[in-house]
């Protein structure tokens, strides 16, 4: 019968804290979105276009330079990136990956 109401009590001291953190809980206004229900539900997805080289014609915005901004050549640009590997080495290449830190 003591071992009952030990029991018992045991329980009532664990429950006890639960009701003082259910006090805690604050009550906030729903909120609710409502878009247009006049329009359909549809996405269209656009995919992007190529980008043509002749578009970049002239400099944008203001520039300290006297210079106009040309557009590269993918293949023009690479070549000369790898002329210059060749010129200079891979010892150019650590001095200037050196210098830009």
């Amino acid at each position: 019968m003591i071992r009952f109401f030990f029991l018992v009590c045991l329980l009532l001291f664990a429950l006890l804290p639960l009701n003082a953190f259910a006090a805690d809980r604050i009550e906030l206004d729903e909120t609710a979105i409502q878009g247009s229900r006049e329009l359909p539900k549809i996405l269209y997805v656009v995919p992007w276009k190529s980008a043509r080289l002749g578009l970049l014609q002239g400099g944008v915005g203001s520039s300290s330079f006297d210079t106009a901004f040309e557009a590269l050549d993918r293949d023009v640009f690479q070549r000369q990136v790898e002329y210059y590997d060749r010129l200079y080495g891979a010892g150019a290449q650590a001095v200037t990956s050196g210098n830009a830190r």
